[in-house]
């Protein structure tokens, strides 16, 4: 499948939000955003800003903590149902199916940080998201199906770049 490809510098935390608001945008049922980077990296923090983003029209924004312990947190804004799952501590790509994230991939936006701990149950239409350190900022690296992500990232002639 035809692969797109982007990076896009974050230099603060207003433009990690700025990304995660015009991000959050575009998301919706049956869409998944695979967070990777170092610990420290700001996946929590760009989940969160997406999750709160996303119930801000409906008057009820919760507390987003990290789901490191808990492992998977739901979430609801308005009709769409947020799942938002951290797999840093899970031992096995198979226990993914004991913690239901499998189950509510097409009718939830799942948010999974660590998602290379889901091994082959990642979903081959995901965006992948990387985020790295860059100076006091960040940098984010998306990569996707082309067919499912360029055009509702606005990204059509960035493609293969």
């Amino acid at each position: 499948m035809p692969e797109l490809t982007r990076t896009l510098d974050l230099p603060d935390i207003a433009a990690t939000d700025d990304f995660a608001r015009a991000l959050s945008g575009v998301l919706g049922a049956g869409d998944c955003v695979l967070l990777s980077g170092e610990m420290g990296a700001g996946k929590s923090h760009l989940a969160r800003a997406i999750i709160q983003r996303l119930q801000t029209p409906f008057g009820r924004v919760e507390d987003v903590p990290s789901p490191t312990y808990t492992l998977v947190q739901n979430y609801a804004a308005g009709t769409l149902d947020i799942v938002h799952a951290d797999l840093y501590r899970l031992g096995d790509p198979d226990e993914i199916e004991e913690l239901g994230i499998l189950d509510t991939l097409e009718t939830a936006l799942t948010l999974v940080e660590w998602p290379e701990r889901m091994g082959r149950h990642r979903p081959a239409t995901a965006l992948r998201l990387t985020l790295e350190m860059a100076g006091t900022g960040r940098r984010a690296r998306l990569a996707g199906d082309e067919r499912h992500w360029a055009g509702r990232l606005g990204l059509e002639d960035a493609a293969h770049a």
